[in-house]
């Protein structure tokens, strides 16, 4: 993924209005982010660990969405994100809901997916971290295969939203 920076995220997002795109808070460590390792970025507002944010480039440009987090389930077990099939015990995957674009959104309508709460799936891939024994299967794809999928499934998730 090509660096980002604090504009190129501000201006990206599909289903946030222009004020809440610019009091969101962006992280600070952008010039020390792992691009070259990153398929999309992903991070939580310190402020605020209810609400999360994903921008991906897609068609040349960043797309960018806010996401809500869903109160934790209570009891421990293991869950597969659906974009990375990492599978995490406990809360490390998280229902996330987006508000849909335009005026399904301001109908209050949104969709939802279960994913790394983190958003570290493109680290998962890789191995560059970790979710403990067992989280990732072997998996006779190559590593841009599984790439390809994860952001097809980032993709039609971002279609949902704008849809």
């Amino acid at each position: 993924m090509k660096p980002l920076t604090e504009h190129d995220l501000r201006t990206s997002f599909v289903n946030s209005t222009k004020g809440e795109a610019k009091r969101m808070h962006v992280p600070k460590d952008l010039g020390e982010r792992p691009w070259d390792d990153l398929d999309f970025l992903g991070w939580t507002d310190p402020a605020a660990p209810d609400r999360s944010y994903l921008v991906i480039e897609l068609d040349g440009r960043p797309t960018g969405i806010a996401l809500r987090r869903a109160a934790p389930a209570g009891r421990a077990r293991k869950s597969m994100c659906s974009w990375c099939l990492t599978t995490h015990s406990g809360d490390g995957v998280v229902l996330m809901s987006a508000r849909k674009a335009g005026k399904s959104g301001q109908l209050g309508n949104t969709v939802g997916v279960y994913v790394c709460a983190d958003l570290a799936c493109s680290l998962y891939l890789r191995g560059k971290k970790s979710a403990g024994p067992g989280s990732r299967f072997h998996e006779s794809l190559s590593l841009d295969e599984q790439v390809e999928r994860m952001v097809s499934g980032i993709s039609a998730f971002l279609d949902r939203v704008s849809s």
